[in-house]
């Protein structure tokens, strides 16, 4: 005999099922709009820097489209930054799921790092914030975050056309009272806030602080996390137009008008190597010597010396339009990592 399921009894269990899908995902924590990286102790209030970041392709693409995406000014700075070769074509294609890392101008502003007024991106049809900042760029940043410093109203109202600034985190402080370039780092499944430390060269209570956790349980897959990337020493003067000359292990950045191309490898040393370019310069434009002063010795000439020290020339920044260099003995000796003038 069939039992008449009563309407009041229905009505009951229907609400409950409906309340509590409502109270679990209001209990989900908003997306947070606080912006970028810490950036307290930069040495001026508003200061700039170069910085990089992973980003974890959402769909198979070209180098191109990802330099365009992220308004890189020359498709070598992106590979330097990857230490791709020079000769990499535009159109190589990378697929989903691999990371990039991107360079970038970092500006530190009122205790805060963000990118320098880009990227900007143009919106499309059927686009949206969320879409934007969710998957367009792999939650780089959050739709409250772009909606925050494009003084968008209402999130759900933008333009076709609309041209909106990407704020990418960042920051330009010294770390352990040592200059570094701010990575953020993209947080694959599995990995843990120790051998991330391991990884890149620096300490798991460093990590912790730069990241505001107070416990290494706190990290979380696929967040991006502010990790300073160790430099390699250089002999840059404090009057050059490229001074601080911030290069980390395993990349490499062009400078000096993009006559001279500098790369940092730990197994030298963490001694900055500079060398010419050799690119062709737009409009003509040629660039000045490269040669040491007085002598036959061209920049990143190397001679050796007696036992483990060696002599050459390196360099030392770029003013007035000149790229200066100087001689420099090092050594190869184990222990021993130091740069000194001639």
């Amino acid at each position: 005999m069939a039992f008449p399921f009563p309407t009041t009894i229905f009505f009951f269990f229907f609400t409950l099922i409906i309340s509590s899908f409502f109270s679990l995902h209001s209990a989900q924590p908003p997306p947070s709009s606080t912006l970028g990286f810490r950036c307290t102790n930069a040495t001026t209030p508003s200061a700039n820097c170069y910085s990089l970041i992973d980003y974890h392709l959402p769909n198979t693409t070209t180098l191109s489209a990802v330099q365009s995406l992220f308004d890189i000014k020359n498709l070598r700075n992106l590979l330097a930054a990857n230490n791709l070769p020079t000769t990499t074509p535009h159109n190589r294609t990378f697929p989903a799921e691999s990371i990039l890392r991107i360079p970038f101008p970092c500006l530190c502003r009122n205790a805060t790092g963000i990118s320098n007024r880009r990227p900007i991106y143009t919106v499309v049809p059927d686009d949206g914030l969320f879409h934007i900042a969710a998957e367009v760029f792999s939650r780089l940043v959050t739709y409250p975050q772009i909606q925050l410093v494009n003084n968008i109203t209402d999130a759900n109202t933008i333009l076709v056309g609309q041209r909106l600034w990407i704020p990418l985190p960042c920051s330009c402080d010294e770390v352990d009272g040592e200059q570094v370039v701010h990575y953020g780092h993209f947080v694959a499944a599995g990995s843990t806030v120790e051998g991330i430390a391991e990884q890149f060269n620096t300490t798991e209570r460093t990590l912790l602080n730069l990241n505001g956790m107070a416990d290494a349980k706190e990290l979380q897959a696929s967040s991006i996390l502010d990790v300073p990337l160790k430099v390699c020493k250089s002999m840059v003067t404090s009057n050059s137009l490229d001074y601080p000359l911030l290069v980390p292990n395993g990349t490499s950045i062009y400078t000096a008008n993009n006559c001279v191309r500098c790369r940092c490898d730990a197994m030298n040393n963490w001694m900055l190597e500079c060398e010419p370019s050799g690119l062709a310069l737009p409009r003509g434009q040629t660039c000045p010597s490269t040669l040491c002063e007085g002598t036959s010795f061209n920049l990143g000439n190397i001679t050796s010396g007696s036992g483990c020290s060696r002599s050459r020339c390196v360099y030392t920044g770029y003013t007035d339009g000149r790229i200066n260099t100087t001689i420099s003995r090092d050594s190869t000796c184990p222990g021993n990592n130091g740069l000194s003038n001639v």
